[in-house]
């Protein structure tokens, strides 16, 4: 059926069988494991418990692929994860009434065991991986056609990924071969010309043109060759060669146009991330009441000068907005010079010294998230003297600021908090911003949150 009206044109991903296996990993173990224990404790596999694993199955599906080299760190994401999932299934399973309806001791074990066995999946599947992806028809064989930047990046992306089961058999490029760029030890089999015979000839499945939009009439003429193979044909544009934030193939009134910087809120992410931004603001707020008034009354005794700090700072789409903090410092700076605080800074107090390292000051931006001019999770936001300078040394760096500034964030979570005293410590938070950007998800969120009580704690770079 054609498109008639302005609507997104659908993304596939190219998953082998073992790579939708192994993110099916994590929803198999969860609801067998649940299927195993209900009949060990004698439950009939009926009405809630078909209910509660449809549930389970829709939070631990598609799962994490983890990398099993470091198995410290393995288990420790495996846990975070089904922590969330955990999390997320008694809330609403109080709140509906249903968690009365499972036995007490079952939900125990059950809960005990999934994590264990996801632990021991995704630590054996790199040992069995490289033996099932050698077994006849797992693997299908592909060509790139242009020995230029873009095709040793897709080269470089199919190489680093073998869960795609994608066998390059070599290149395919006019150029000289000093025009060549270097194509990481895959054979150039020849010019455009022969890449017909080539692929009827060797049984080629898949053929990635990787020409750029310049080259229009060698790549019709490519196609109009191709016509009598049965091989799937991908042209990669050279536009993706940029640093692409939730890129998505949209038609504009049957127009094909490309998102290259896109928030991830949009639509139904939007109402999702809104709404549990208020939630998590509200209930932080409740919660932390009687400690944000125990901060207040020892910032207001500990030096002259009001409780709270007001910046100004970028929000989305890089408009002004104000940030409250407590106050940990002497002087109060919002202008365009703002120095950042360094480890033994004299303007510190000795309670702001103590809230800077456990990160309490961050308290009062709940109420900013309220006010809707921030998120729970997020970009942090910078003094607006901080953004000035560094947009002009980074680039991409006011992308982050697609999305409303976070109390806590990706970069912080991963050893980015605290002074950033050279352009390159910056660029690394930038990187994890871009990231976040990139991946976001309600439970990518729910991790970062988790991840910031244990942090709090235990992070020798804030001061």
């Amino acid at each position: 059926m054609l498109a008639t009206e302005a609507a997104p044109l659908p993304i596939r991903r190219q998953l082998s069988a073992p790579a939708i296996l192994r993110i099916s990993l994590d929803a198999i173990i969860a609801v067998g494991s649940l299927l195993a224990v209900a009949a060990w404790f004698k439950q009939p596999f009926e009405g809630p418990y078909l209910i509660l694993a449809l549930i389970v199955f829709s939070l631990t599906f598609p799962g994490a692929i983890y990398t099993a080299g470091n198995l410290v760190a393995l288990a420790r994401d495996v846990l975070l994860n089904w922590f969330v999932v955990v999390l997320i299934l008694l809330f609403f399973g109080y709140a509906s009434g249903y968690l009365s309806l499972f036995p007490a001791r079952m939900v125990l074990a059950w809960t005990a065991i999934v994590p264990g066995v996801v632990f021991l999946a995704h630590a054996a599947v790199p040992l069995l991986l490289p033996k099932v992806m050698a077994m006849e028809g797992l693997r299908r064989t592909a060509v790139i056609a242009g020995a230029n930047e873009l095709g040793a990046k897709l080269l470089h992306q199919i190489q680093g990924a073998p869960l795609l089961g994608i066998h390059l058999a070599g290149v395919f490029d006019d150029r000289r071969p000093e025009r060549r760029a270097e194509m990481g030890g895959v054979p150039m089999l020849g010019n455009l010309s022969a890449l017909a015979d080539y692929v009827k000839a060797h049984s080629v499945e898949l053929i990635y043109i990787a020409l750029p939009m310049a080259s229009q009439p060698r790549i019709l003429n490519l196609l109009n060759r191709l016509r009598d193979t049965t091989a799937s044909i991908y042209f990669v544009p050279d536009i993706f060669m940029f640093d692409l934030i939730q890129a998505r193939v949209d038609t504009l009134n049957g127009i094909p146009v490309v998102a290259v910087c896109e928030t991830p809120f949009f639509g139904f992410n939007g109402l999702v991330k809104t709404a549990s931004d208020y939630v998590i603001a509200a209930a932080a707020l409740i919660l932390l009441s009687p400690l944000m008034l125990l901060i207040a009354l020892a910032v207001k005794l500990g030096s002259s000068g009001p409780v709270l700090f007001r910046q100004r700072r970028y929000g989305v789409d890089g408009k002004e907005i104000v940030v409250y903090k407590f106050r940990t410092m002497s002087v109060l700076e919002d202008g365009a010079d703002v120095r950042q605080a360094t480890r033994y800074d004299e303007r510190i107090t000795s309670v702001g010294r103590f809230l800077r390292r456990t990160s309490l000051d961050e308290l009062p931006q709940f109420i900013n998230v309220l006010q809707g001019r921030m998120s729970v999770v997020g970009p942090r936001p910078h003094a607006v003297a901080h953004n000035e300078v560094y947009r002009k040394l980074i680039d991409g760096y006011m992308v982050r600021h697609k999305v409303k500034p976070g109390v806590t964030g990706w970069a912080q979570v991963n050893g980015f908090r605290g002074e950033t005293d050279t352009v390159d410590k910056m660029k690394q938070r930038i990187e994890y911003d871009l990231a976040y950007l990139r991946s976001w998800s309600l439970r990518l969120d729910l991790v970062i949150i988790l991840k910031t009580v244990f942090v709090l704690f235990g992070d020798k770079k804030a001061y």
